[in-house]
Formats: structure tokens, sequence, C-alpha cells
């Protein structure tokens, strides 16, 4: 049945996305093993920076979670092309579970060995969302799709928020705890996505599959050798060098800020606060901006993301470095989910998993290598300046890359090409510029990462 909508008809409500039970076993599902992650994420940073006072040891104890990603992410990612989505999501669920056990009990292991086993769990996480991004448009359509990733990324920042507050709370009491809430979330997730979600083929079938090595070199081809995959990835990736970077340096920052007095105070507040940016920007622009409204003010939100951080130049205090750091998940938060909706629907069927896999690499590694830069920085320099010029110097590269995005005519013909090629799209109307247009029921593209 088709869910076209009128070009001029206001987008899809939460009430018709939450509608498919399907969508409501994923949506629990995320949130919960976000929440467990950055739950941990935020202990571990903390204690690190208080065991070394060392700004590079947080920000890389911070990024050292994207790791993974850059390591086997294109690959892995691979492997739930070839596998049937679900269970791919159930098996990461469970072998994660079983890892993050082991970590949870004091005393069980030495620390080098739970490194090692914190390191191996992670190598999980980019089979498992590329799995359920690539479920995504199976089970949703039209701008039920872009409203659904909208949903899904600002409860992700949600339970970012909670875990990052959770974290910080718990790390002061005992880290094994954190770890454990981890384990827990892990095994309600399983059970969500084994009940919750039906079984579908896998979408690469036998007769299509080669090696993992030359099925990966393809999910890279289709994102970069198509040209409006390619403007959507550059500006994906340039708004993720700078949104991330208040986050990473919040436990040195809050510390110098408060001169140790009330720094988790700070250091949450700072955190928490483009989360608090997101889940906003996402319910204002989400369900108050026509979609094709959306579309045209993607450029402006680019530009704005970094733009909101310059400031900082001025050295002013956590509750105004918070309220910068809002404004740019604000920003974000009007940029990402059309990203989203633009990649699903321009991007041919049979390379769902890969292409999140080239988009969730690329994320991950853009977010580390700027937690890690800037703090190598601001070992020398003040986090102020280090941050400002660093922000400054992203305006100056979303504006070239904004003046490089593609026209609505050229989304709106390499969308009607990946129609053809989706087996699922039963749509006969042709696609319309901007977000609501009709999707093929693809790929998962930016839109979990």
């Amino acid at each position: 049945m088709s869910d076209e909508r009128n070009a001029h008809e206001g987008p899809a409500t939460f009430r018709e996305v939450f509608a498919q039970s399907e969508f409501r076993a994923v949506y629990a599902s995320g949130a919960l093993t976000w929440f467990g992650d950055y739950l941990t994420k935020a202990a571990v940073t903390m204690l690190v920076y208080e065991q070394t006072d060392s700004v590079a040891m947080s920000a890389a104890a911070f990024a050292v979670s994207f790791l993974p990603w850059l390591i086997g992410g294109p690959l892995l990612t691979t492997l739930a092309e070839r596998y049937p989505y679900r269970r791919v999501m159930v098996v990461c669920d469970l072998v994660r579970m079983g890892l993050i056990s082991l970590v949870a009990i004091p005393g069980l292991l030495p620390s080098q060995a739970i490194l090692v086993v914190l390191f191996v769990s992670a190598l999980a996480n980019p089979p498992s969302q590329a799995a359920r991004s690539a479920l995504m448009p199976t089970i949703l359509a039209g701008d039920r799709l872009v409203v659904g990733l909208g949903l899904i990324t600002s409860t992700g920042q949600a339970a970012q928020f909670a875990g990052y507050l959770a974290g910080v709370g718990l790390a002061s009491i005992n880290p094994h705890l954190a770890l454990f809430v981890n384990t827990l979330t892990f095994a309600l997730s399983a059970a969500l996505i084994r009940f919750g979600v039906r079984h579908r083929p896998s979408a690469m079938t036998a007769a299509h599959r080669s090696h993992l090595l030359r099925e990966t070199a393809e999910g890279f081809r289709i994102v970069f050798g198509t040209p409006v995959l390619r403007a959507i990835a550059i500006l994906v990736f340039s708004s993720m060098l700078f949104a991330i970077v208040p986050e990473g340096l919040a436990a040195a920052w809050a510390d110098k800020q408060s001169n140790g007095e009330n720094a988790p105070l700070a250091q949450a507040m700072i955190m928490a606060a483009s989360p608090v940016g997101f889940i906003l920007g996402g319910l204002v622009i989400g369900r108050g901006i026509r979609p094709e409204l959306r579309q045209r003010l993607i450029r402006f939100f680019a530009i704005l993301s970094p733009l909101a951080l310059v400031p900082a130049l001025l050295n002013p205090p956590a509750p105004v470095v918070a309220l910068l750091t809002a404004i740019t998940g604000f920003a974000v938060a009007g940029l990402m989910p059309v990203a989203n909706g633009l990649f699903v629907r321009a991007l041919p069927h049979g390379y769902r998993a890969r292409a999140f896999g080239v988009m969730g690499t690329g994320t991950q590694v853009m977010q580390g290598v700027a937690v890690l830069l800037t703090g190598l920085l601001a070992n020398r320099y003040s986090i102020p300046l280090t941050v400002g010029l660093w922000s400054l110097a992203g305006t100056a590269l979303m504006l070239i890359t904004v003046l490089k995005w593609p026209t609505p005519d050229r989304f709106d013909a390499a969308i009607v090409e990946a129609r053809r090629s989706d087996p699922d799209d039963e749509s006969e109307q042709p696609a319309t510029s901007g977000p609501q247009s009709r999707p093929p029921t693809s790929q998962a593209g930016v839109g979990s990462m």
C-alpha cells in the first residue's frame, strides 16, 4: 500500500510511526543498548581523568570506543548483509551480554584482560547497528521513515543524556555496577528483537556473494561513487568533526572551570547539553516543519552546528558552555534526520548494511579523531581556545561543503533510479522533491549511527 504524501502535506505523525509493532521493538531495543553504552562511557571517562589528571588520556578513554569501527567496521557490517537482520542483532546482543558480564564481576579479570574484553565486545557494534538501520526501511516507508529515523536518533540522544548522568553518578560508587546494568540492557534488547521483529531472509543471496573484502569494497563504491550519496557522506562526516568535541573534553573542561569544586555536576551538564539540544531540535523540526522546508534548511543547520561553539573563545562558564553545546545539538537535529531520509531514498537495494558500514565507520572515526586531536591540542593550549578555533575552522569547512550541495532535481533523479532496484517498493507514483517523497523501502543510511 502506498505511503505517498502530498508535497504540501504535513509530516507523518508519531502515532502513525508507533502504530507499527516492529518499530516499537526496534525502538525500545536501541534505547536500552544506547543507555547502557553511554552509562559505561561516562563512568570510564571520569575515572581515567581522576587517575591520570591528563586531558589527553581522558579524551583517549572516550575515543577508544570508536576504534572498533576503524578496525573492523566496514568488514563486519558486510556480514549483516549476508544473514537475516534479526539474527544478526540478536546474536550481537547475546555476545556483548556474555562478554560484559565477565567484566562486571569484580576481581575476575586483570585490568589488561578487561580492556581486551571490552574492545572485543565493541566489535559487535558495527554489524548490530548496520542490521538495525538496514531493517528500518523494511518496516517504515515514506515520511514515516524520516520521522521514525528522527525519533530513533532523538531517543538515542535521550539515552545518552540519561546514560551520562547515571554513569557520572555510578562512577563515584562502583564502576562494576555500571557494567552490570549494561549487561542487562543487552539481554532485554535481544529479547525484544527476537520476539518483536519477524524473520526476513538475508538481503544478499548466496548467488550474489563473492568474498567479504570485495563485498565491503562495493559498499564504499556505491557511497563514494554516487554523487548525491557522496555529498551526504561528506556533509555528515564534516559535522561529526565538531559536534562531539565538548563531550569528549567535558571532564577536563568541567574540572578547570570549577577548580575541582562541583566538577562532576559541570561535566554532566556539558555532556548532557548536546543530547538535550538534539531532542528539542528533533521535536521542533521533526513535527513543526514541513518536509520540503526541512530539506531547504539543511545548509543553514550544517553551518550553525560548528558556528554555535565559536564563542567558546571567550572562556564562558560551564552553564554557557552547556548552552552553546545545546545549540549545536539542536542544529545537528535539523541536519541528520533529513540527511538520513535522503540517503536511504537514493541508495540502491542490496547495499543497506554495507552502506551503513561506510557511514557508521566514517562518523565514528571522525568523532574519535576530533576528540583525540582536540585533546592533544588542549594539553598545550587552553580548552576554550582549542574549541573556539576548532569550531571556527569547522564553520569555514561547512561553508565550502554546503556550496557543493546537490540540487533537489539531482536528489529526485537518484531516488527514482534507486526505486527501480527495490523489489519491496510497490509505489507507482514518481518521486517528488524533498523528504516527503516516497522512498524505496531501502537502505540504512546514517540513521542509527
